[in-house]
């Protein structure tokens, strides 16, 4: 069924403010953070709740992989209810798995909970659209470029947080104080906020299926969901199992290390937009041919200096300076990616988003497994070839992408 069925595009007597701005682009960082408090803290859950390593990788496998199936499932009903109602609701559930995960008293109770956290952090990705739908169409690239730079924001500085506050007060503290701010920001946003009108009529079975009609009928969106997806599998892969590598022998430092390592990572995303501009101008199929080459090297660089004999201040230098490069390698290609698929179908670009971000956090979800499994059973020089190879491949599927394109 095509599009025919939208309902008129509704226009809104509320526009935004740079406070709504404000408040919007820290809501989706505040819901998109809920995904990474658990980074830093996975050698104190190894300890505290006397796992394995292998146990406790199992915590963010299984958020990134409930907020993949939350995008899959869950996002596409903005399109056909109220979101200021989906925000509340969402906003309300996503407190409670925080707090049940606050409470958590064994690994397999925080993994069910670590699911549903993610399944609802997906509220990140209904405010999106929503901030589109109330601004002027002249300022909507604008717009949903402020949502990003908070929720992009949420990612890495939640980390930063988590490792510091956990050596403060407890890793149970840091999901009760996460709870009350998404409860205070989802109550102001729903006081705040229109009721919105749906935009498509679409039976919610037929607006899922399409993601799978726009998936099978266009190449250059399976390609760039491919490649973006194994660059997924390398950052799951490292951030995974880092806090569990500072956390053992020979390092053995604390969660406030690993949480100042999302600086070094905010530091190179921070690249990102100056990549957007390249995209325009040198075009983003060259964009992503550098991005996924610059995470490659990145990894590969970790993995020999995991291999060699040198000093442990040597290998954390190393470990900073491409933390800071595989992080703008990833959100250049990222930005370059949404540049490409957005060409497909200008009539669906909720439902394209959807798809690349899906195939993300299903690469996430498998570098995650991967990763933990690897460094219980062989070590950190397996995570960091782990991750290489899995760049080496995106960049292969970018570089036959950019040939055809070029033909």
């Amino acid at each position: 069924m095509s599009m025919t069925s939208s309902a008129p595009v509704a226009i809104y007597e509320q526009k935004l403010t740079p406070k709504l701005t404000f408040l919007l682009a820290m809501t989706a960082g505040l819901a998109v953070a809920s995904l990474y408090y658990c980074q830093p803290l996975l050698g104190l859950l190894k300890s505290e709740l006397h796992a394995g390593s292998r146990e406790v990788g199992y915590i963010p496998t299984l958020t990134q992989l409930g907020y993949a199936l939350g995008m899959f499932l869950l996002t596409p009903l903005g399109d056909c209810y109220d979101r200021r109602k989906l925000i509340t609701i969402k906003g309300l559930m996503l407190m409670v798995a925080l707090i049940i995960t606050s409470l958590s008293s064994s690994i397999f109770y925080l993994c069910i909970a670590s699911f549903c956290t993610g399944l609802l952090a997906t509220l990140a990705q209904d405010i999106i659209p929503t901030a589109a739908a109330l601004s002027d169409p002249e300022q909507r690239g604008r717009t949903v470029g402020k949502i990003l730079t908070g929720l992009l924001l949420g990612v890495l500085l939640s980390r930063v947080a988590s490792g510091f506050l956990a050596e403060w007060f407890g890793w149970r503290a840091i999901y009760i104080l996460a709870a009350i701010l998404v409860l205070i920001a989802v109550l102001i946003l729903r006081s705040v906020l229109p009721t919105f009108v749906p935009s498509v009529s679409l039976p919610y079975r037929t607006l899922i299926f399409s993601l799978f009609s726009l998936l099978r009928r266009s190449s250059i969106l399976r390609k760039a969901a491919l490649s973006q997806g194994l660059l997924g599998v390398a950052f799951s892969a490292f951030w995974s199992t880092l806090a569990v590598m500072l956390f053992d022998p020979p390092f053995q430092l604390g969660s406030t290390v690993a949480g100042l390592f999302g600086i070094a990572g905010a530091l190179g995303a921070g690249m990102a937009p100056v990549f957007g501009k390249f995209a325009d101008r040198i075009g983003a199929n060259k964009v992503t041919l550098v991005g996924s080459s610059t995470v490659a090297i990145s990894f590969f660089l970790m993995f020999l200096i995991s291999v060699l004999d040198v000093s442990n201040n040597v290998v954390l230098t190393v470990l900073v300076i491409t933390t800071i490069l595989f992080d703008m390698g990833i959100q250049a290609t990222f930005v370059s990616h949404q540049s490409i698929i957005y060409k497909v179908d200008p009539s669906a670009l909720s439902r394209l988003n959807a798809v690349l971000v899906v195939s993300v956090f299903i690469g996430m979800s498998t570098g995650g497994f991967l990763g933990s499994q690897g460094y219980a059973l062989f070590g950190w020089p397996v995570v960091t070839l782990l991750a290489s190879v899995a760049a080496v491949l995106a960049f292969v599927v970018r570089l036959m992408a950019y040939k055809a394109s070029s033909v």
